[in-house]
């Protein structure tokens, strides 16, 4: 290979490197779309629902590896259900134990793509000073270009069914609360 072959051959490989690089993106979620409510039975009859108030956390995407990572954090203490003694028992060493435990985290970096949407995120869950792993399922997943924001906006919706137990979190279930919880989270990032 002569000298002027090797240039244009770094060139060239230094140019794919670039374009591969810049397929990754990072995403800031969008509080205002963004929100992380669960679901569990009361006695068969009826199902409590609630939600976290306060939430932050960024998203990496790289579409053409089909592959990311999400960082999400949630303040334990913001937890609202439309009822605030319900609320202040959610925070207590009963359940949440919120000022023990202020944060709740899921970590995940294993991302599984259908075509070019995301079908599920892999990762762990931070509860009650307990890691364990937990599989969100999308379904619906879409990116867009946001006409007021003038930027890539990626989300969807995601949920998941857990057993609370596994974190520790046993508070009635010897009087017939389900230890199953609907885990449905709503986000929406933009990219950065």
């Amino acid at each position: 290979m002569n000298r002027l072959s090797a240039v244009v051959f770094a060139a060239l490989a230094g140019l794919g490197a670039t374009t591969v690089h810049a397929q990754s993106a990072n995403y800031a979620l969008d509080p205002t779309h963004t929100f992380v409510t669960f679901e569990i039975g009361h006695f068969g009859a009826s199902t409590n629902r609630g939600r976290f108030d306060k939430k932050e956390g960024s998203v990496q995407l790289d579409k053409t590896a089909k592959s990311g990572k999400v960082e999400l954090s949630i303040d334990a203490t913001s937890v609202n259900t439309g009822t605030a003694a319900f609320d202040k028992h959610l925070q207590s060493p009963d359940l949440f134990d919120a000022a023990k435990h202020p944060t709740i985290k899921f970590s995940a970096d294993k991302f599984t793509f259908n075509g070019d949407k995301v079908a599920e995120v892999a990762g762990n869950l931070t509860l009650l000073g307990k890691t364990n792993p937990v599989v969100l399922k999308a379904t619906q997943f879409n990116c867009y270009q946001s006409p007021m924001l003038k930027r890539e906006v990626c989300g969807g919706d995601f949920e998941a069914q857990i057993d609370r137990t596994q974190w520790g979190m046993n508070y009635g279930v010897d009087w017939g609360f389900p230890k199953s919880v609907r885990l449905v989270v709503q986000v929406e990032a933009v990219k950065q």
